[in-house]
């Protein structure tokens, strides 16, 4: 696809900084995480792979070219953040129980994770009407956020349809909207901001 847009290479970059910073650095420190033993740190790394598959959802709903998949990148950018920070038992459990490197190198990630989904969350609402018009929809503005999800189908799911696939992500979506439903509205009421049942 040759979308003649300006901020074309910046939507790479988002892209490539994305898996940088939410799939490689995460997967390298849950690794390191079983290895030093550091169970706080796994905990909170398990949380946020949950909430991040969001993001893998999102990618196959812009496969479909789903206008949804704005509102779910959105939410994925907020989400993410607050998974990472919102644990009192587990920050201070991190705080005082994980050393050396490890914790230094979870924190820095932490804090750049934080940044860059913050930053991003700003970025997203520029294209939030690309989600609620279908005329804007149509635009290399809001379009060119499809190419590198259509890559990744070449790559790894080249005899698939893109309707399949986006039936998978509506699927995925639902019952993420679900779970996360029912954790607001009863779960927390119960656990407030400990990740381990009262």
């Amino acid at each position: 696809m040759d979308f003649n847009v300006w901020f074309r290479p910046f939507v790479w970059i988002d892209y490539r900084l994305a898996v940088l910073f939410l799939v490689i650095i995460p997967l390298i420190l849950l690794i390191w995480a079983f290895v030093q033993k550091a169970e706080g740190v796994q905990r909170l790394l398990a949380i946020y792979w949950r909430v991040s598959s969001l993001l893998a959802i999102t990618i196959y709903l812009m496969i479909a070219q789903y206008p949804v998949s704005f509102i779910s990148a959105l939410m994925a950018q907020i989400l993410i953040p607050i998974s990472l920070w919102f644990w009192v038992d587990i920050n201070d459990e991190i705080e005082y129980q994980t050393t050396g490197s490890l914790k230094f190198i979870f924190t820095s990630w932490r804090w750049a994770t934080t940044v860059y989904c913050l930053l991003g969350a700003v970025a997203s609402t520029l294209f939030l009407n690309c989600a609620f018009s279908a005329s804007a929809l149509k635009t290399p503005y809001c379009r060119v956020w499809f190419e590198a999800p259509l890559m990744f189908k070449e790559y790894f799911h080249a005899n698939s349809k893109a309707e399949f696939l986006g039936f998978l992500g509506i699927t995925s979506l639902v019952i993420y909207v679900l779970y996360l439903s029912y954790f607001v509205l009863i779960k927390l009421g119960k656990q407030g901001r400990t990740a381990t049942p009262q």
